[in-house]
């Protein structure tokens, strides 16, 4: 009964997590619509590249903050030592504010040096990176706080602080980028201030959110202070005990992320630099459309995997507290069908309607083109999926080492089949596109080796991967049909758009009810 409340705990929470993920993902590309036509394609291809290096940035700085805290507060609160998990949150406080404040010093200052070392063909970088600067610290500090929410067991703060922040970042990116591209127009660095307007809602976003976090923390404070009392125990964790483990926590899952970051940052660097005969205006162009077109877009279902490990690593920490091996098994099981659920037939979506997709968000770019990258590189969504969530129960179970040797090892494929299609093809953006997809599948398929070996854990191909797959083409086939069908008479790619859903979420779900109740 336990393991059934547990896995249900998960699926509420990574629930609640993963619909505020992809309302916020929704939300992102509305107003990137407006934004990219308002400061153009390349400065739009200057944007995707400034937040490659403030991602880099964020997740040497803080990235594995929130996961860190998570766990850490998770195991005390299940321990019931509450002074500890306090004593977690305000170390982990004081070291984002160090970490976060050096990152953010250094990609204000070193600017210049990142635009002419590494990305002397995106001229004007150095000014979004600087408006994004501040903004390393303040997510720094916004990371403790949604891990300190999910280690106390409720994911409701941080998928409100997400929608807080999305909303802000929507309204000041438009308005800002609006106001600089005017004012900057005759500039030589338009496209450069443009871009730094769109940075800007970022900033703002983040602040918002992180003055919410802080205010529901004062009206909780009572109430753990509570807690805290009746933690009678005289011997509590020492403040340099903490932060070891505070830290060693933590730099295991920076350093994995940390490899995927410099993946999606040296397909920028090795884009521009291996691209033969391509001008600076090709390759900010290109790149702008697969940031917009494949990023963003398969991003929203990379969202889902991401909210529902989230809401497991706490649940997978509290079982292994127990030594509840067969509940972490039952647990890992139960989100990955979750995220199974939503994958396969988004992945399907993005063959079938990808370029229709791209035609409607965003007309400024090649939709042919958009609409390819999203059926060559659309899998990568499944294999994300599955690999951020086997990530992160290595992490729960204490294999923090692990993921790291899969993320370096999958790196160093990604680059070498990166520089030889770049370098012997004529595949030009496809490359970048292929490059993606591959780097989840080594990391996916090395997690699950590792996970029977060391839980025991099988993966069950039958109903998680097989059943919504063969729905997914069945709903591919008729949402394609539709969608002719419809455009045929109308001749409208929004409304053919419309009613393609419509037939997608009938056909979709229809099926898997019809198998379920054949099951029963």
């Amino acid at each position: 009964m336990k393991e059934k409340n547990g896995i249900k705990n998960i699926l509420f929470h990574g629930g609640i997590l993963a619909m505020a993920g992809i309302f916020v993902r929704i939300i992102g590309l509305i107003y990137r619509i407006p934004m990219v036509n308002i400061i153009g394609d390349e400065a739009n291809g200057i944007y995707g590249a400034a937040f490659n290096v403030y991602n880099i940035m964020l997740v040497l700085s803080s990235y594995g903050m929130p996961m860190a805290v998570s766990k850490l507060v998770s195991a005390r609160m299940e321990n019931k030592k509450y002074k500890d998990a306090d004593s977690v949150f305000k170390m982990a406080l004081l070291v984002s504010m160090t970490t976060g404040g050096l990152a953010a010093l250094f990609m204000f200052f070193g600017a210049n040096f990142i635009e002419h070392t590494f990305y002397s063909k995106y001229s004007g970088i150095a000014i979004p990176l600087r408006v994004l600067a501040p903004t390393v610290f303040i997510v720094s500090l916004l990371g403790v706080f949604r891990g300190f929410y999910q280690g106390m067991g409720t994911t409701i703060p941080t998928a409100v602080s997400q929608i807080v922040e999305q909303i802000v970042n929507a309204i000041v990116s438009i308005a800002a980028g609006a106001i600089l591209i005017k004012i900057y127009k005759n500039s030589v660095n338009r496209s450069g201030y443009g871009a730094a307007g769109g940075t800007m809602g970022t900033c703002f976003g983040a602040l918002f959110a992180l003055l919410f976090l802080v205010f529901i923390y004062f009206i909780y404070r009572p109430t753990f202070s509570r807690l805290k009392n009746r933690d009678k125990r005289r011997k509590i964790e020492e403040n340099s005990f903490v932060l070891k483990t505070l830290i060693l926590t933590m730099i295991p899952i920076i350093i994995g992320q940390t490899f995927y970051q410099i993946s999606a940052m040296l397909d920028d660097i090795l884009y521009g630099k291996l691209l033969a005969g391509a001008s600076a205006k090709i390759i900010k162009t290109t790149m702008g459309n697969y940031s917009s077109s494949y990023v963003l877009l398969t991003s929203v279902v990379m969202g889902v995997a991401s909210a529902m490990s989230a809401s497991l690593l706490p649940s997978i920490v509290a079982s292994k507290q127990r030594n509840d091996n067969e509940g972490i098994v039952s647990k890992i099981s139960a989100t990955i069908k979750a995220n199974m659920f939503i994958a396969m037939p988004s992945f399907i979506g993005m063959v079938v309607l990808g370029e229709h997709i791209v035609a409607l968000l965003f007309p400024k770019y090649n939709s042919i083109q958009g609409g390819n990258m999203l059926k060559i590189g659309g899998v990568a969504v499944v294999f994300y999926t599955v690999a951020t969530v086997t990530s992160t129960s290595l992490q729960a179970i204490d294999k923090l080492n692990v993921p790291i040797y899969h993320y370096c090892i999958s790196l160093v494929i990604h680059i070498i089949l990166l520089v030889i299609l770049l370098s012997n093809t004529d595949l030009g953006i496809y490359a970048v596109v292929i490059g993606n997809a591959s780097f989840p599948i080594i990391v996916m398929i090395l997690n699950l080796i590792s996970l029977y070996r060391y839980v025991g854990y099988r993966q069950e191909w039958f109903e998680t991967f097989l059943v919504p797959g063969l729905c997914s083409v069945f709903m591919g086939l008729l949402v394609w049909i539709v969608y002719r069908f419809v455009y045929h008479f109308v001749s409208s790619n929004f409304i053919s758009l419309i009613a393609a859903f419509i037939a997608a979420g009938i056909s979709y779900f229809g099926t898997m009810f019809v198998y379920k109740k054949i099951l029963a």
